[in-house]
């Protein structure tokens, strides 16, 4: 955390001097170029400013009243639930803010063994690790995994944490097209030669809200001996009839809502402690932290009710959006792009849904393709019926506004 911790922070500057101005210069110069390109293809990113905690109500700097929030990854709604806030306050208080350490020297507490062996135990697996971030996780375990002799096949729409936990590995790399099983078949056929084969998918797919087919990339796997590695960091809890995947069977999991996991035969945690870098440099997550996803998986782990109440509100607003004329990518995720195209309409239309009161962010290049813009709306199961009819009403208005609908 704070005050103690081995912070490490990186200031960019050059000595002192004509040659070292002008050499700060240039940089300013490239620089600016750089960033008047993105204002200039419309795809800049401002950050909105929100002053409540995160739910479905939230309340955002320089707009007035409540806001209606449809683009948090709060699916399950538990980000400001109050048992999961007083498991946070309890562990703050009884373990403190923070290790200041990694975990191999002085900062694995008993909440943290207990968090792991929950994960195992909720994902049906061996054992489980922590990590800071879900982007460590994926950042950790490929170059930890696989070596030279190996392979790892990837979908080719897969989050940027995945593609880029395979760049720092060694192993022979696959792209086989987004969700095309027979492509995923010739490439396990043409990796045979290698020692190990890992697939490796996103559960669901958080930029167009498909979701992977599990069942038969697992049976590709079987029948080519090869591994499978699922990224659930949005399906944990709510995809299946239990939240949890059912009936299908990967080698290793990835997830989680603030930190990141793997979870896995017990061999392969046991590595990932030892050689995964982002576990190994650092520092473990804060007791607070750990104290509310304990509690979360306490609530998923109770009762299938959230699971429920998301399929229908994700089906009530996609029919109603597609019945007004939107296109809607994806299929039963509570993930529900509305596809646009253009990178300044999507751009222009989100500030304009905020000012009908609704919090909703375009998405363009680089996080989607070009040509390919979409404002990305996310349902929560504690979105109420009347909030989602609110945001479908405000989206046919500004659609109408802008030429998006008829």
């Amino acid at each position: 955390m704070w005050a103690g911790n081995a912070w490490r922070a990186a200031l960019f500057g050059v000595p002192r001097g004509h040659r070292a101005q002008s050499a700060l210069a240039q940089l300013r110069g490239i620089l600016e170029g750089e960033l008047e390109g993105i204002r200039g293809a419309g795809t800049w990113k401002s950050e909105r400013v929100i002053t409540s905690r995160q739910g479905p109500h939230i309340h955002v700097d320089g707009v007035s009243g409540g806001i209606l929030n449809f683009c948090a990854n709060n699916y399950l709604g538990l980000s400001s639930h109050p048992k999961v806030i007083q498991a946070g306050l309890q562990a703050l208080e009884e373990f403190g803010a923070g290790l200041s350490s990694v975990r191999f020297i002085c900062g694995t507490q008993s909440i943290h063994k207990n968090l792991e062996a929950k994960i195992a135990r909720f994902h049906q697996r061996e054992d489980a690790i922590l990590y800071p971030s879900c982007f460590d996780a994926n950042a950790g375990l490929f170059e930890a995994l696989l070596t030279p002799e190996d392979a790892v096949l990837s979908d080719e729409l897969n989050h940027a944490s995945i593609i880029d936990g395979i760049r720092l590995c060694k192993a022979h790399k696959y792209r086989y097209r987004h969700l095309d099983m027979a492509d995923l078949e010739a490439k396990l056929q043409e990796a045979q030669k290698h020692r190990l084969r890992l697939v490796a998918t996103d559960g669901a797919f958080s930029m167009d809200g498909d979701i992977a087919p599990l069942q038969e990339i697992c049976r590709l796997a079987s029948r080519y001996g090869a591994l499978v590695f699922v990224d659930e960091c949005h399906a944990t809890g709510f995809l299946g009839p239990t939240g949890r995947w059912d009936h299908v069977a990967p080698e290793a999991w990835g997830g989680a809502s603030e930190g990141g996991y793997t979870t896995g035969p017990g061999p392969l945690v046991s590595l990932l402690r030892q050689r995964a870098r982002p576990y190994l440099f650092s520092n473990s997550l804060p007791p607070a932290v750990v104290g509310c996803a304990s509690k979360a998986l306490d609530l998923l782990m109770e009762s299938n009710t959230i699971v429920q109440s998301m399929a229908a509100k994700t089906q009530r607003f996609r029919s109603k959006m597609e019945a007004a004329g939107f296109t809607i990518s994806g299929a039963s995720h509570p993930i529900c792009p509305v596809m646009l195209g253009d990178a300044r309409l999507a751009s222009r239309m989100a500030d304009d849904m905020l000012k009908r009161g609704i919090f909703v962010i375009g998405f363009s290049y680089p996080v989607v393709p070009k040509g390919k813009a979409r404002i990305r709306v996310q349902i929560s199961a504690v979105h109420s019926e009347e909030d989602i009819d609110r945001c479908v009403e405000a989206f046919v208005e500004v659609g109408q506004l802008h030429g998006a609908l008829p």
